[in-house]
């Protein structure tokens, strides 16, 4: 019973449980929710370790719009095909990853920790809303975290995703191990056109000192595929942010 508690509690509030210096052990057992009373309106009030969520200044998701032209520096993907650990932690579904995946960020090493999914996405283009988001976190060695964005568009099937959907959990379970196999490099973009801004986390705590890099262009997935996603997580997004006096800056 300890290792199934364990288990659930790393998995408890998607990527925020994967970062040793955003909650304690008390703080992820506190209960939030997407919508209700328990919805992010109320986030920064349910615990004294969410307060960002109400008082930060540099807070995600935002409208990526206006953005500064600009070179912010490498980005560069050393993904490797990785067996499939999936699970349904009650807010998204995540894939574990193990050792050996990197990006390189504006000269910095990061390690790929895990990958997730919003419906509907969390940023907006210019006021456009997609279908999906899927978030790319990593971390360094000094424990500064990184999230990698993509938005998921209507369109043809994904045979990548689809590998995903195959072994997804309906219900809230710990991490289940599969015999799939992906390199998640598949899931990016062709074109590198992104932007890049100084945020936090989506989910509470909120923890801000996360460095965002969204992509500009989307990938496709199938009605089929989204309304499957969207039929256990109808709405798993935070509300749009503002920017206040942070500088959004785009390449391309």
């Amino acid at each position: 019973m300890h290792d199934r508690r364990s288990a659930l509690r790393l998995a408890f509030g998607g990527f925020a449980a994967l970062c040793p210096l955003c909650r304690s052990a008390d703080a992820a057992e506190v209960k939030w929710e997407y919508q209700g009373e328990l919805g992010p309106q109320a986030w920064g009030k349910l615990s004294p370790e969410f307060q960002a969520c109400s008082m930060g200044r540099e807070q995600t998701p935002i409208d990526l719009k206006d953005g500064i032209k600009a070179e912010p520096g490498m980005l560069s993907f050393a993904y490797k095909r990785m067996p499939v650990r999936i699970l349904n932690n009650g807010h998204t579904i995540q894939v574990n990853c193990p050792a050996g995946s990197q990006v390189e960020i504006a000269g910095q090493t990061y390690d790929l920790l895990q990958y997730h999914f919003h419906h509907p996405s969390e940023h907006i283009l210019s006021g456009q809303r997609f279908q999906l988001e899927l978030h790319f976190v990593h971390k360094n060695k000094a424990g500064e975290l990184a999230v990698v964005g993509v938005f998921i568009r209507p369109g043809q099937a994904n045979p990548a995703l689809q590998s995903l959907w195959s072994v997804m959990p309906a219900k809230a379970a710990p991490e289940k191990w599969t015999s799939v196999s992906l390199n998640p490099d598949r899931l990016l973009p062709a074109n590198s056109t992104y932007f890049r801004y100084h945020g936090s986390l989506t989910t509470p705590p909120c923890s801000e000192g996360v460095l965002w890099t969204v992509y500009r262009e989307s990938i496709e997935a199938s009605e089929a595929q989204i309304r499957q996603f969207a039929q256990l997580f109808p709405n798993n997004s935070r509300p749009i942010q503002p920017l206040n006096r942070r500088f959004l800056l785009a390449t391309g």
